[in-house]
């Protein structure tokens, strides 16, 4: 089993890239929870909320590895923790105890050179740049094996395709 997770900040291209590569490679993938889940809470989230969408994220995850060999995560446990860093200051210990005992096979880390969408979902269109450099450094200190994918449309893809290739030969 291999699970490569698409992971970066907020309008960078991670469920589109997950679902292409899933479909060029003929497997699955996992959507992003957090989306469903703050579509259906009819309030503001939480600090507890974060918690709760890591856990059904991982739940998932576990869920569509079942059956497959090759699994592609939109999202994963770098984007919770900074989440609750950046919003709360602080972080709970069991998504941080996640990041180093559920390890992907490699870390898509999608760049922020694509232009930013509006959604009412997401917050921070100011911090791209600082919120990148933070993924960067939290792959750093867990030695996380990570490329940076970057690229517009059809490009972004083929350089991501480019590094699964490289993961699933080295396998081998």
């Amino acid at each position: 089993m291999m699970r490569i997770s698409v992971t970066g900040p907020e309008s960078t291209g991670k469920s589109w890239l997950a679902e292409h590569l899933a479909e060029h490679y003929n497997t699955k993938w996992v959507p992003e929870f957090a989306r469903e889940y703050l579509e259906s809470i009819n309030r503001p989230y939480t600090y507890d909320d974060i918690l709760i969408i890591a856990q059904n994220q991982y739940r998932l995850e576990k869920l569509a590895a079942e059956d497959t060999g090759l699994l592609f995560c939109d999202t994963d446990f770098c984007v919770t923790t900074i989440w609750c860093r950046v919003k709360y200051n602080q972080c709970h210990a069991w998504i941080e105890q996640m990041i180093s005992e559920n390890r992907y096979d490699l870390y898509l880390l999608c760049d922020v050179d694509i232009p930013w969408q509006y959604d009412p979902l997401r917050e921070h269109p100011e911090m791209r740049r600082e919120l990148f450099v933070m993924y960067q450094h939290l792959l750093d200190e867990n030695k996380c094996n990570y490329r940076i994918v970057s690229g517009l449309g059809d490009e972004r893809l083929l350089n991501a395709i480019r590094f699964v290739d490289e993961t699933l030969a080295n396998r081998l």
